[in-house]
């Protein structure tokens, strides 16, 4: 950083909202979309991992999907982040601060079949849903239903999207084994 730094809030401070939201609320709540946050990038990496790799007869409607996907979850991370400094919070951004904060694990570097890829997306999809869960009915709880909306909407997608993969994973297909 430059000789000019001047820190305008320090990350794990929570600053007075002015959404007359308690600052204990706000800090429970902000906790919460942290680990979303740090969770959506974990599985946004792990999509984009797979939309580069995946191979076979499917391949142009499963990169499509993907990358859909993948998409979707960068965009409800926006959102959160956003939410976050809404709240007075400071959203993490560091890959240090993400990695700490993520209740889920991205698969290693190697490069899988597809299906084992979507298990491996279909097990962290459903981490990530029950955490949502739990973070909607905790902002609902300390009266932030606008935080509560924005994770119900956000939850519709992720359920969605498993919803898809859980069809990929099906044994009916056009295509012939050889």
């Amino acid at each position: 950083m430059g000789a000019r730094q001047q820190i305008r809030q320090q990350s794990d401070t929570v600053e007075e909202n002015p959404l007359r939201l308690d600052q204990d609320k706000a800090e429970q709540i902000i906790d919460a979309l942290n680990t979303d946050l740090a969770n959506a990038y974990v599985l946004y990496h792990q999509l984009h991992k797979h939309h580069w790799n995946v191979e076979g007869a499917e391949h142009l409607g499963i990169h499509e999907f993907l990358e859909e996907a993948y998409e979707d979850v960068e965009h409800a991370a926006d959102e959160v982040a956003e939410r976050v400094q809404t709240l007075g919070g400071v959203p993490h951004a560091s890959m240090t601060a993400l990695s700490n904060a993520a209740t889920v694990e991205s698969e290693d570097e190697d490069v899988y079949d597809i299906r084992t890829s979507f298990e491996n997306d279909i097990e962290m999809y459903g981490s990530i849903i029950e955490s949502y869960r739990e973070h909607i009915e905790l902002a609902e709880s300390l009266g932030d239903h606008a935080t509560g909306e924005m994770l119900r909407q956000q939850l519709v997608e992720l359920e969605e999207h498993v919803h898809v993969m859980d069809h990929y994973l099906k044994d009916d297909t056009l295509v012939e084994s050889s």
